[in-house]
């Protein structure tokens, strides 16, 4: 997400973060291979990690990981989160320092042509050889270099209870969400409850689309990547490639949704540019609206948000349609752009540090604050065989679990990954909020993506 891969909400810490235990020393550059993670305790620790987190929402439950390793090990760890949407200015100011961080993200392919040189040789790590799909990894010149932390699902999560409200009014477009299957019947549904919100209690349909800066990438990555996707489909173009242009083929699709999610929404779209993405938590939470496009990783946010009326049992998932021919077979966008990657140029013992503490809270006694969500607990799928039995237990990771497992139903890759930098995304944020505003047309938004695309993807090159 940060999406990415991404990600920020009300009661989230935007702000860096760090817990310390012990002096930090400097990183010295080390071999270009990190050394396979051997067992932790809490004899003499040798090296240390300091963790760059690309995921503000969950600060917190790192930090307090952190601590718990350090209280086990006696390894210092430094946990330091990027504000939503600064992660490689964040990166790159921090890789600047003596004691840079020792772990990473890397956001896929495109990140790797940044990083590459940082990225340890991770093909003989342990953690590598648990994953329960070796192409999960990310790959570089011929090795493995990123290991994923999770693997996540987004799409239209909704309120069960006020669906149920409103399948129950006279002349409802729908008498279930097992009807609503394709965008033409997503939009006469969300219409009507417009045109009837009065009698649901709701202040709109969709809760506020954020555009501001910094906070609009659920529509500058996430929801661009469906109709990427299906173009990227259509000429058979692997994302590990490279693409070096586009031509938005299915920007007509991108904007049905779009402007669906505008003209239903709990705000006018002229004021979203002051939105973030705790304001649309925030008034899911509050039973202010029935959907919003979000991904597993906010129920923490919304069940932790005072005055929550959602019930755990009432919160689902839909897939996001577009408009887009056979979509009744579209399931959630699941993937990964989060892939941990271990710093070349830190010292040998901090590299072993950093993997010995991946190893732990993967294979080891710490995966249970993976897998459990809650002020300490990252409530994530964790894609190594070592949690096999093992779930999240938030009700919408358990949601994405259940549609990836649906017979006919074809899941949408996180083919965001190839979108050519971060100032690709941040242009076509800012031209989605103009065209919100009335000040921009749709086709000097869909000639920009596809110009920005070309420009930036050339200069990455």
């Amino acid at each position: 997400m940060k999406h990415t891969y991404k990600k920020i909400f009300a009661a989230a810490l935007a702000a860096s973060l760090a817990v310390s235990f012990g002096g930090c020393g400097q990183s010295t550059t080390g071999s270009s291979t990190a050394a396979s993670a051997g067992s932790t305790g809490s004899t003499a620790a040798k090296g240390q990690v300091y963790y760059l987190n690309f995921k503000p929402e969950q600060a917190d439950q790192f930090t307090a990981i952190a601590k718990a390793y350090t209280d086990k090990t006696g390894v210092p760890v430094k946990v330091q989160t990027a504000a939503s949407g600064t992660y490689e200015q964040t990166l790159k100011s921090e890789m600047a320092k003596s004691d840079a961080p020792t772990i990473f993200i890397c956001n896929g392919p495109v990140g790797y042509k940044t990083w590459g040189s940082y990225c340890a040789d991770l093909t003989n790590a342990d953690l590598t050889k648990h994953l329960t799909d070796a192409s999960l990894a990310l790959k570089g010149d011929g090795k493995v270099v990123g290991l994923p932390l999770a693997v996540e699902g987004y799409g239209i999560i909704y309120n069960q209870a006020i669906m149920d409200k409103y399948f129950k009014l006279d002349g409802a477009k729908a008498k279930s969400m097992d009807e609503i299957n394709n965008f033409a019947k997503l939009k006469a549904v969300a219409e009507d409850m417009t045109a009837k919100k009065s009698k649901l209690g709701i202040k709109g349909v969709f809760a506020s689309t954020s555009l501001k800066s910094g906070e609009d990438w659920r529509w500058q990555t996430h929801l661009a990547n469906i109709p990427i996707t299906y173009e990227l489909e259509d000429s058979n173009t692997a994302v590990t490639s490279g693409v070096s242009e586009v031509s938005f083929k299915y920007a007509n699709e991108y904007k049905n949704i779009f402007d669906l999610y505008l003209n239903n929404s709990t705000v006018d779209k002229k004021l979203l540019g002051s939105k973030s993405v705790g304001d649309s938590t925030g008034e899911f939470a509050l039973g202010q609206c029935a959907m919003v496009q979000n991904g597993n990783w906010v129920w923490s946010d919304i069940s932790k948000t005072d005055g929550n009326v959602v019930e755990a049992s009432d919160i689902k998932f839909l897939p996001i349609y577009i408009g887009h021919t056979g979509e009744e077979k579209q399931g959630l966008c699941i993937g990964t752009e989060n892939f941990a990657c271990i710093n070349s140029k830190a010292s040998a013992d901090d590299q072993k540090a950093s993997l010995d503490f991946l190893n732990w809270l993967y294979t080891g006694d710490g995966m249970d604050y993976v897998t459990k969500s809650g002020d300490d607990g990252l409530g994530f799928i964790a894609p190594y065989d070592t949690f096999k039995g093992k779930s999240p237990d938030d009700p919408l990771a358990k949601q994405v679990t259940e549609w990836q497992n649906k017979d006919g139903i074809k899941t949408v890759p996180w083919d965001f990954t190839c979108f050519p930098s971060q100032n690709f995304k941040n242009n076509f944020g800012a031209a989605l909020l103009q065209y919100a505003q009335g000040q921009k047309s749709w086709d000097d938004v869909k000639n920009e993506f596809v110009t920005d695309w070309k420009t930036e993807a050339s200069a990455s090159k």
